[in-house]
């Protein structure tokens, strides 16, 4: 058992100086080419729907640290696997190594803007592995030997005699100069040699596993850090200074935020914000030399750079974005202020062909997401190429340097971040990421409603308690909010000042609340007059309904 935890660690050994020495290689490759967040890329990308939408369920805005901790788990399983397996049958270990590489391999050059030299980082760490993994290996068989015969020696009265012939002879004995043998007596009156030509070999295993770890771990992770740059990219963002907006967004109404404690803020602050994507690891675009090109069904193709962005007349308005992966009652849903220029003038300067009904835009990292022409050229739609957010520069995991903006959709159709390219084309020949995944094409965003307060399972004092949350129904506007307790009438309450249509509205509504259990459910209707569907349906794939109902306990 111990020789095999020592074996199965070989691999965990080895496995990390494949990681490191790829980080390391992909200094001088490109970050892209780094093997561990390709391969979880990948994984996201094979994921089955129903797969990712349980990730969120449970870990929410958390799934990415999930993800990588999984990976990590099963990285370390299949190495001490590997490392097991090559003590027992050689060279099967390897085998497994080369193997877990290749699907690094495969990874790596498949991801967006990849090329073969990308697969050069994994390629070195996988000969670098192999390498590690037979040392180890080696010096592990020569300390078990050393040991086994030592115990055989120690147990025989004549130390020899039973290795007669064996070939052993000459690897068991004492070498010159090692100290003399010590025997420890064992219950069963054997003894095990402490000191001598065995103890030296395990000294020398264990020297080297200690040292290939700890400088994995130090050359990793200081690649890694190299990697991300986001000293750089952060520097960059703290150093920007936007211009002011030439159509700023008009003061918030009086009233619009009731001030009620544990309702969620009518601006939710960027660290806040629900963050939803594929990116594995955050994209670190330099501004200096961030571009964007219109392509595709144009008459003229657009290539603008982030200091032509920042010249143009910049808008300034509130917008609240919604997963389509909310559930009802989740809080992958927020509202912020954002400064762009409008999409729609751009396109208006790339002039899109008769035919023309989407465009695929597409994030630095490969995400791609198909919206309606038409929404983009709504001249009653603020849809912006963004970059900025409540007041500042966008957040780095918000989509820094540019991102879009587009009221009434659901992000996956249109809140493309770190876009990189828009190709103005037709939904019959092109899909945006989540399209073949299963989910619905266009995406219009579901008017809904949800409880902040009081919380699901809450045990509340009797008295007058306020209920409260938020409604949405973005780009329509909300036009009331219901509420119903106990199954009894549906009771209205007060709305909050709206923004615009384009944001969600706090409401509340005070309650004489008696002792007891009691369930409370809400529904809002929109500026179009429908209300809100008491049918329970999962967000694949086009969005969650239902009335958002909690129980509640009042003493």
């Amino acid at each position: 058992m111990r020789r095999g935890i020592w074996a199965a660690l070989t691999g965990i050994v080895a496995a990390a100086t494949v990681l490191a020495s790829a980080e390391l290689v992909a200094l001088f490759v490109g970050a892209e080419s780094s093997p561990l967040f390709a391969v979880g890329s990948l994984v996201i990308d094979l994921a089955p729907p129903g797969v990712k939408e349980l990730t969120i369920s449970l870990f929410g805005t958390g799934d990415k640290a999930a993800l990588l901790t999984i990976l990590g788990v099963v990285v370390a399983v299949g190495a001490a696997l590997a490392g097991w397996l090559e003590y027992r049958r050689r060279p099967v270990g390897t085998v497994i190594l080369v193997v877990f590489s290749a699907i690094a391999v495969l990874a790596v050059t498949t991801r967006q803007g990849a090329s073969g030299i990308s697969a050069v980082p994994t390629v070195v760490g996988m000969l670098v592995g192999v390498v590690m993994l037979n040392a180890l290996q080696t010096r592990l068989r020569r300390w078990v030997q050393r040991e086994d015969g030592a115990r055989a020696r120690a147990a025989s009265p004549v130390a020899s005699a039973p290795l007669a012939g064996s070939g052993l002879e000459s690897d068991l004995a004492p070498e010159a100069g090692t100290p003399a043998l010590t025997p420890a007596p064992r219950p069963d009156g054997t003894r095990v040699i402490r000191t001598g030509p065995a103890a030296l070999e395990r000294r020398q295993f264990l020297t080297w596993m200690i040292v290939a770890a700890a400088a994995s771990a130090i050359v990793g992770a200081g690649a890694r850090v190299m990697n991300a740059g986001a000293a750089v990219v952060t520097a960059a963002r703290n150093a920007l200074v936007l211009p002011a907006a030439s159509t700023p967004a008009a003061a918030l109404p009086a009233g619009t935020d009731l001030g009620i404690t544990n309702l969620s803020p009518v601006v939710t602050p960027a660290a806040d914000f629900y963050r939803i994507d594929t990116a594995l690891q955050v994209p670190q675009l330099n501004p200096d030399t961030w571009s964007l090109t219109i392509t595709g069904m144009v008459e003229n193709e657009i290539e603008i750079s982030f200091a032509d962005l920042l010249a143009l007349p910049l808008v300034e308005n509130y917008t609240t974005l919604t997963c389509v992966s909310n559930e009802v009652g989740g809080d992958l849903i927020g509202n912020a202020l954002w400064l762009g220029y409008p999409i729609r003038d751009l396109l208006a300067r790339a002039k899109p062909t008769a035919g023309a009904d989407m465009v695929l835009s597409r994030s630095s990292d490969g995400f791609t997401a198909g919206t309606p022409l038409e929404v983009l050229q709504d001249t009653t739609r603020d849809s912006l190429l963004a970059v900025g957010m409540n007041g500042e520069p966008l957040p780095v995991e918000h989509g820094f340097p540019v991102r879009m903006v587009v009221p009434g959709l659901y992000g996956y159709v249109s809140a493309t971040k770190w876009v990189v390219e828009m190709k103005v084309t037709t939904f019959a020949a092109d899909m945006g990421y989540w399209t073949p995944r299963g989910w619905t094409a266009l995406g219009p965003i579901k008017t809904s409603s949800r409880i902040d307060t009081p919380r699901q399972g809450g045990s509340l004092a009797a008295g007058t308690i306020p209920i409260a949350g938020v409604a949405w129904a973005q780009h329509t506007g909300v036009q009331g909010v219901e509420v119903q307790i106990d199954g009894g009438d549906w009771q209205q309450a007060t709305l909050a000042e709206a923004i615009s249509a384009d944001t969600w509205r706090q409401w509340v509504l005070q309650w004489d609340a008696p002792s007891g259990d009691h369930t409370i459910a809400v529904r809002a209707t929109d500026d179009g007059g429908y209300t809100q569907t008491s049918d329970q349906a999962p967000p694949a794939p086009d969005g969650s309904t239902g009335w958002h109902t909690i129980k509640v306990s009042v003493n």
